[in-house]
């Protein structure tokens, strides 16, 4: 299968496989196996970040098949993402080190800003208020982490650098300061939350998108039993039954055609391989017209506990939806 995911170009020559493995919310012991399965059915691309707190099995994962001769290092693209608590520049580099250590590796081939807002610097990843409602708020600014970041590429611990969850102003702000630009801007992004005015501003800036949560991520943490399920969307359900594949693979492949690098994640060594066993068939304009129609704005990870924070990428968005 590995032969058969195409790769990505950034604008700056660098290639990154367009299907990737996701790890965000893989129950605890289940991700290194999850790891090893996915490199022995041919992923090369897997999608990490310190906050989900399982990057020590990762690197469990990537060791043993390392070890066994299966993959090189040089063969696999590793993400991983600077938390908010870091975001201040002297601490940049420490977070990355932990991120390192627990991956066991000796450089990342991208390194990103997780979220545009910061919150007060520590150890504890969510530093909550009394409310337990909402975290205690650093005034960092992510375009004085931006530089940070930079100088992780200079030393050679990083490969490429970008940003996660930023909105159209957020970037802009990023550019007008960068001496590296953002390769991927990684977004939630699935039929029910296109994002199509940031998706085509990056475009513009030659900023790829990297789409998380692409099925839609039936299980969040926080869902309602009487939240929409993508998956089981008619029309996704037309769709597949259409080209003998599964709602998993429609919504993938959807991403895939619309230019976008992909991450869903799984732990089912099944599910992962026929989650990137998308490139036999294809969708035709119907079936994009039908998948492009389904726009809900039907955001499924707003970081609640950020809002009130100048920085929130979301604010504005949900200001105008409450009218």
């Amino acid at each position: 299968m590995a032969s058969k995911v195409p790769k990505i170009l950034f604008k700056n020559g660098a290639s990154i496989p367009a299907v990737g493995l996701g790890t965000w919310n893989s129950p605890p012991g289940q991700v290194a196996q999850a790891v090893r399965d996915a490199i022995d059915v041919g992923y090369r691309h897997i999608d990490c970040a310190h906050v989900y707190e399982n990057e020590h099995e990762v690197g469990e994962g990537i060791a043993a098949k390392i070890a066994q001769n299966r993959v090189k290092r040089e063969d696999l693209f590793v993400t991983s993402k600077l938390w908010n608590t870091y975001h201040r520049p002297d601490l940049v580099h420490g977070a990355l080190q932990v991120t390192l250590r627990n991956l066991g590796l000796k450089y990342l081939d991208l390194y990103l800003i997780h979220w545009p807002q910061a919150y007060q610097e520590g150890d504890v990843l969510f530093p909550l208020r009394p409310d337990g409602k909402r975290v205690h708020f650093s005034d960092a600014d992510y375009i004085d982490t931006w530089p940070a970041m930079e100088k992780l590429v200079d030393r050679g611990l990083v490969r490429n650098i970008g940003l996660s969850n930023f909105n159209t102003k957020q970037v802009q702000r990023i550019l007008n300061v960068a001496r590296l630009a953002p390769v991927t801007n990684q977004i939630e992004c699935h039929p029910y939350l296109h994002q199509s005015a940031l998706t085509e501003y990056c475009r513009q800036q030659g900023i790829t998108i990297t789409a998380y949560s692409p099925l839609g991520s039936p299980a969040r943490p926080w869902v309602k039993d009487d939240d929409p399920v993508l998956m089981d969307d008619p029309v996704v359900q037309s769709v597949a039954k259409k080209h003998s594949r599964t709602a998993a693979q429609i919504l993938i492949r959807y991403q895939v055609q619309l230019g976008h690098i992909v991450i869903p994640k799984s732990v089912s060594k099944q599910r992962i391989a026929a989650n990137a066993d998308i490139f036999q068939f294809k969708l035709d304009d119907d079936d994009m017209k039908k998948l492009g129609a389904l726009e809900r704005n039907g955001r499924i990870c707003p970081e609640s506990f950020s809002f009130g924070h100048p920085h929130h990428p979301f604010e504005e968005e949900f200001r105008k939806a409450r009218g």
